[in-house]
């Protein structure tokens, strides 16, 4: 039989006909391909739990500044006495729903300890959702922050911005107008000097700073809350209440 005689007889064989090496090859190849196929799934339904508990704990910082600072870290906002034996560190976003929770279950405490001279407490004002959603919201109303611990009066509108706080998909603290406007509920503080330090920026590039440190370190949303550099807020094992929140000052400084 000629050589072409074979080939043809080879290319009109049927799948029946065909070796069973050939057979269990294809096979395992389809067995590896679904088993591809679940392993996807398997990973994204995870992907889609760890971002579901990310969202209750607050927003994760993806996106960077729309502008980035000079690399070097600013100071942070400080109340309380320099005496206080623990430092309460927070980090937070003023259109981060999940920071205004915070602030909603644990500001009256958090000035009661700071008023009793506790602690003594850091805001780092960042603009996350401004990165990762877009607009100028989050930094314009740090911005506007400052420009209160400037005047002598950041608790208070520090508060206010919360309480009135839009939903985080309107860019309503973009408008300056809007942020000097709640800035007459706050007595004493809508003055020449503040609404000048607001429509200048005067404090955005120490805003910048803020969050581009913030989005090198180690942690990713806000709010972040540290008690004496210790992470306390956020873990679902361990909530945070504002009775444990007690408990764990006190306990810090006696350990000081």
């Amino acid at each position: 039989m000629s050589d072409n005689s074979q080939q043809g007889q080879q290319q009109g064989r049927t799948p029946r006909q065909r070796p069973a090496v050939a057979r269990l090859r294809e096979e395992r190849e389809r067995e590896q391909a679904t088993e591809k196929r679940k392993r996807g799934v398997k990973a994204a339904v995870l992907v889609a739990a760890v971002l579901a508990v990310v969202g209750v704990v607050g927003y994760a910082a993806t996106g960077g500044s729309p502008e980035k600072g000079d690399g070097q870290a600013a100071a942070p906002i400080t109340e309380g006495k320099g005496a206080a034996p623990v430092t309460l560190t927070v980090y937070e976003d003023f259109r981060c729903p999940g920071c205004a929770q915070f602030e909603q279950a644990f500001k009256d405490t958090v000035h009661e300890l700071t008023d009793e001279g506790k602690i003594q407490v850091e805001y780092h004002l960042v603009t996350i959702i401004d990165g990762n959603m877009g607009g100028t919201g989050s930094t314009k109303a740090a911005n506007a922050a400052h420009c209160a611990a400037d005047a002598g009066k950041f608790t208070p509108y520090h508060d206010l911005l919360y309480t009135e706080q839009p939903p985080e998909q309107k860019d309503a603290f973009g408008d300056e107008g809007h942020l000097i406007e709640l800035a007459g509920k706050v007595e004493g503080l809508d003055t020449p000097a503040f609404r000048s330090c607001v429509r200048e920026g005067t404090h955005e590039a120490r805003v910048r700073r803020t969050n581009d440190a913030f989005l090198g370190s180690e942690y990713n949303a806000t709010p972040t809350v540290l008690l004496d550099g210790e992470n306390v807020y956020g873990d679902p094992s361990a909530p945070l209440t504002p009775e444990s929140l007690r408990a764990k000052v006190a306990a810090a400084a006696e350990g000081a």
